[in-house]
């Protein structure tokens, strides 16, 4: 199977590419100009076994909202392209990841409807170079153009670089559960409906 997406997306704000290889290693290549990101996403990339290179230009000299943002829609963008009409998969993965002190869990379905629920609080404002409400604002926007639906919760922790972090890990492993092909479908829609839930307005 050739799952892979690629997505170029060019505005006055931002210049991101994005390739997205679902049947990977875990090899991530990032460049997003955000350290922060680029971190998160490499706990993410690894932990699903996804083969992930971003690159990115933003105004960073007004800030690092619309980088994020854009990273964020873009990779959605080639995660619901690489999964195509999604016959075949278990659809559906949950992850609980402790850092530290620090415990998050995320839960997926990749049945076609985008919605996000984010639960959880960080300490401080900021995580190095990285706006931590921005970290809320990634996942909503990965899961709205993913046209998934997502449950992320940091439950608890006092470390913000290691809550965040965790989540991602969580993230990265409930995809690579959802997104592995079921033998026992033989291909066929993980649905009773015979058929992926089409994506809501």
């Amino acid at each position: 199977m050739n799952r892979r997406g690629s997505v170029k997306r060019i505005t006055r704000e931002t210049q991101v590419e994005v390739d997205l290889d679902l049947d990977g290693s875990g090899q991530c290549h990032v460049r997003t100009g955000v350290g922060m990101l680029d971190h998160l996403l490499a706990a993410l990339a690894r932990h699903a076994r996804f083969d992930l290179r971003v690159q990115a230009q933003g105004d960073l000299e007004v800030d690092e909202h619309h980088t994020v943002e854009d990273v964020a829609i873009c990779l959605g963008m080639a995660l619901k392209e690489a999964l195509g009409p999604g016959h075949g998969i278990v659809r559906m993965g949950h992850a609980l990841v402790p850092m530290d002190e620090a415990l998050a869990q995320a839960a997926v379905d990749l049945g076609g409807r985008p919605y996000a629920v984010c639960r959880g609080e960080f300490r401080g404002e900021r995580i190095g170079d990285m706006g931590t409400d921005l970290v809320w604002h990634f996942l909503e926007s990965l899961a709205a153009h993913g046209s998934f639906c997502l449950h992320a919760e940091v439950l608890y922790g006092r470390n913000d670089h290691h809550m965040a972090e965790a989540l991602f890990k969580a993230l990265g492993r409930a995809l690579d559960m959802a997104t592995r092909p079921d033998p026992r479908l033989g291909g066929e829609p993980p649905s009773t409906k015979g058929a992926v839930e089409v994506e809501r307005p």
